[in-house]
């Protein structure tokens, strides 16, 4: 053991920058050296440890946070994370929990510099010169997040020749091509932290449904502008209690909204989803199944969009779908911006057919600042709710979800490929979840 030690620490000697961006070789598990860098910074060598200790693997929790893997006999290549992530600036030095930003990295740097990994982290993802275009050419494993997206397109994937795992930190993947991803270098791994952010969202939505409803938003900007206009306020202000509310889909965020909207007394909870709620949850929430989507928007005072962004739900509330709305009725999404169209949720806005739209996501994101619904507002002169894409993404959800993606990482890079089902998107060339909608044919379908 004293030779085998004395072995491994002369295989762990650091070596230039140059030479390992030339190397091909495979590396050991117990190797640190790594080559880092950031968008716009220099790479650097990591220093070699004195010794490497085998540590054992920790038990699982939901997302907790796995410690590095190493092992004396485990030989792997040293494996390519590109990390897709929003700029903090001054925001993330200030506050170190702000994991999802480049700055602080969902904490995975010094993680995967340990095992001998690389790490390349940047924000610029538009265009075909981008940092994140060329850095995906040879990319095993991109990680990114819905609220600052590397879309994963099918011309991307094309070129994206040695990747193997895309990770979502968060929830919801509609930013990869999962049919491109399905049939990419004999399949790509696209998996999500599932559950890591619905309390965070589910609230959101609570918050958004009272900022509408009680005419929040203008009020507040009157008493900014150093006015008081009690009427000009409450001209617009009703209670939620006595109201119907509906929710496009009701899945893990859908339910925890009706459960949470339970205590307000409205008049009626609605729901509309091909899967229906077991009798005994409905009983509990005291919600009802609607079978057309049609029917459950006349009925309801306010509409909330909690379902995934795919082929069937892209540009469903349109001009057309919004006429069938209650007259004077709030919709609030923070499912996916590309779910409605954007210029006739404006047009409605300006009608007053809805009186107020709130949420958190657009398309494109970010968005440009001509972008419509920045601006729109009812005739009242108020109505617009909307915020960056942030609902999912509270220091507590961060935490989640970062811990979530080590998870992820290290099922992969120990190579058991131990997934939690749940997590997974699409997997050996085919689809795991129903989720995404609509979809071309599967293995197990044909």
């Amino acid at each position: 053991m004293v030779l085998l030690a004395r072995s491994l620490q002369r295989s762990l000697r650091p070596v230039s920058a140059s030479a390992r961006a030339l190397s091909t070789s495979s590396t050991a598990f117990t190797s640190r050296a790594s080559t880092t860098c950031r968008a716009g910074v220099a790479s650097r060598p990591a220093l070699a440890p004195k010794s490497s200790t085998p540590l054992s693997l920790p038990s699982r929790n939901p997302f907790g946070a796995p410690a590095s893997i190493r092992s004396l006999t485990g030989q792997r290549e040293k494996v390519k994370v590109l990390l897709v992530l929003y700029d903090g600036g001054k925001h993330a030095e200030e506050q170190p929990l702000l994991l999802g930003t480049t700055e602080n990295e969902l904490g995975i740097r010094k993680w995967l510099e340990d095992q001998g990994h690389t790490l390349v982290t940047t924000s610029d993802k538009e265009g075909e010169n981008s940092t994140f275009d060329k850095e995906l050419v040879d990319a095993e494993v991109i990680i990114t997040t819905p609220f600052h997206p590397g879309y994963l397109t099918a011309e991307r994937l094309a070129k994206a020749k040695k990747l193997k795992l895309a990770v979502t930190a968060g929830i919801g993947s509609d930013h990869i091509d999962l049919n491109a991803a399905n049939t990419t270098n004999g399949g790509v791994t696209v998996a999500e932290v599932t559950g890591s952010n619905v309390v965070s969202v589910a609230e959101h939505v609570i918050m958004t449904i009272l900022l509408l409803v009680r005419n929040f938003v203008p009020a507040h900007e009157q008493i900014q502008a150093g006015e008081w206009d009690v009427a000009a306020a409450a001209k617009n202000e009703f209670d939620l209690e006595g109201k119907v509310v509906g929710t496009v889909a009701v899945g893990r965020i859908g339910e925890r909204v009706l459960r949470r909207l339970k205590p307000f007394d409205c008049k009626e909870l609605l729901y509309f989803d091909y899967q229906p709620l077991k009798p005994e949850v409905e009983k509990e929430i005291g919600c009802r199944r609607v079978e057309s989507l049609e029917e459950m928007l006349g009925q309801c005072d306010v509409v909330t969009i909690n379902c995934p962004l795919h082929e069937k739900t892209r540009g469903l509330f349109n001009k057309e779908l919004i006429s069938k709305m209650k007259p004077g009725s709030w919709l609030v999404n923070t499912a996916r911006g590309a779910i409605v169209v954007k210029e006739d949720v404006a047009e409605a806005l300006k009608s007053g057919h809805l009186r107020g739209y709130g949420g958190d996501v657009w398309f494109p994101q970010p968005a440009p600042q001509d972008h419509v619904l920045r601006y729109a507002k009812n005739p009242f002169g108020g109505g617009n709710a909307m915020v960056p894409h942030m609902s999912g993404t509270s220091l507590d959800a961060q935490k989640r979800y970062a811990d979530g993606t080590k998870s992820i990482l290290q099922s992969y890079l120990s190579g058991k490929h131990d997934y939690r089902t749940e997590d997974l998107i699409v997997k050996d060339g085919d689809y795991v979840t129903k989720a995404y909608g609509q979809r071309q044919p599967t293995k197990k379908d044909a």
